[in-house]
């Protein structure tokens, strides 16, 4: 690795995985002055068919990182349409949020098609540049030591090692806790895919009344709803069909799917919908079955933390599955500033733990309630404004720098940068 190692108050880090935590948090420690190292087993990152929520909470740790909203390409919600699957009829729901964190985020929650290398990107410069090594597949850890082996035999030592390898077979986690931790099934699989989104008459229900989603959802009968919404500056638009599936069909399980498909699943739904299916695709058509990860015991060992989907992958339904991504990073560029020694590396993941597991165990637990709540026939959405204010007025950056206040001390380094809040 580059970088001066003598240097007591520079660290080395070993970042796994190259998905929005791991990207995040090594765009928050470079920033600090520390060398890092990206390990992504894929040979190369591309954009992805799916968009992903930027909520107030995570829009704050972003502008704390310099990263411009306007550059992210999202397009507002304020707001979900909810459509009548039988007749068709709309009902406009307004976010009930507080006026403060409305001011706050100025953009409400936006949405943004991206691959996974995007975010950091559009970071401004600075600190020593990352270095992200593709088709490097870590195969084994020592949290202890501070040690990853790659599929090359190569041995990495690090001060700091961050498990952002995913929710499904994490090889840190299996580390870090002891043992291997499988994703439950939820019961639902979805098709996701975008469409490119050209202005066009029959398609003014997408956008008309209120910028936000508009959302499809069975009343009876096995659970199906479809959630369509714009992204990329409104020039493209995401869709995901969700459905019950038993996982009866595992031997004919593919997760390539068909507009047919698409359409087979949900008969009986007001043929509204199907302008959408008819436009241009940007991506193929996937499925995905979807899973949470059980709650973990820790997510730290010796010089080793989860973060991301690999410390509380969660269902999709509260949104906020990247968002704690962009949390976790957040909360790790505050605990390990310029400065930061190896010996101390141990306590601030213990630090980071106290501050970042009972929110990402709160997510966790709320998106399974929410599936629960749909599949016995409720409404998308259904969390109060007590229960939206406390996940979208949090503030990462603010929680992490009293923490490290606190327990380490009042004498902050000289870059140690407060939320500009």
């Amino acid at each position: 690795m580059s970088g001066d190692s003598s240097n007591p108050g520079i660290l080395q880090v070993s970042v796994v995985g190259g998905g929005i935590a791991g990207l995040t948090a090594a765009l928050a420690l470079r920033r600090n002055g520390h060398y890092v190292q990206i390990f992504e087993a894929s040979e190369a990152k591309t954009e992805i068919g799916a968009a992903l929520g930027v909520s107030p909470n995570a829009l704050l740790v972003l502008d704390h990182l310099g990263i411009s909203k306007e550059n992210l390409k999202g397009v507002p919600f304020h707001g979900g349409v909810f459509i009548d699957p039988e007749s068709g009829e709309s009902t406009v729901s307004r976010w009930p949020m507080a006026g403060d964190i409305i001011n706050r985020a100025y953009v409400v929650i936006g949405a943004i098609y991206t691959g996974n290398s995007s975010v950091p990107r559009q970071a401004k410069a600075e600190g020593p540049p990352v270095k992200l090594r593709f088709g490097a597949r870590v195969t084994a850890c020592d949290p202890e030591n501070g040690t990853i082996s790659l599929n090359s035999g190569e041995i990495v030592r690090a001060d700091l090692i961050l498990g952002a390898d995913g929710g499904g077979h994490s090889v840190i986690r299996t580390h870090v806790v002891g043992e291997v931790q499988k994703m439950t099934y939820s019961g639902v699989a979805c098709f996701r895919t975008v469409f490119e989104f050209p202005e066009r008459p029959e398609l003014r229900w997408l956008t008309e009344e209120i910028a936000g989603p508009r959302t499809f959802a069975s009343k009876e009968g096995p659970f199906r709803m479809l959630l369509i919404y714009p992204c990329r500056d409104g020039k493209l638009l995401n869709f995901v069909g969700f459905y019950d599936d038993p996982m009866q069909d595992l031997n004919e399980w593919s997760p390539k799917a068909s507009r047919e498909d698409i359409i087979a699943r949900f008969q009986g739904f007001h043929p509204k919908f199907l302008s959408v299916l008819d436009l241009p695709p940007h991506s193929e058509i996937l499925k995905w079955r979807l899973g949470v990860l059980p709650l973990l015991p820790t997510w730290i060992r010796g010089r080793a933390a989860l973060v991301g989907d690999a410390a509380h992958a969660s269902l999709p339904f509260l949104g906020q599955g990247a968002a704690m991504a962009i949390e976790d990073a957040g909360a790790i560029g505050c605990l390990f500033p310029a400065g930061t020694r190896p010996k101390d590396v141990p306590e601030r993941l213990k630090a980071y733990q106290d501050i970042r597991k009972e929110r990402g165990e709160f997510v966790n637990t709320g998106s399974v309630e929410q599936l629960q709540h749909m599949r016995s026939g409720g409404s998308f959405g259904r969390i109060n404004t007590v229960g939206m204010a406390r996940l979208y007025s949090y503030d990462t950056i603010k929680t992490a720098q009293q923490c490290y206040q606190e327990r380490f001390g009042n004498n902050l380094p000289a870059n140690f940068v407060h939320s500009r809040l």
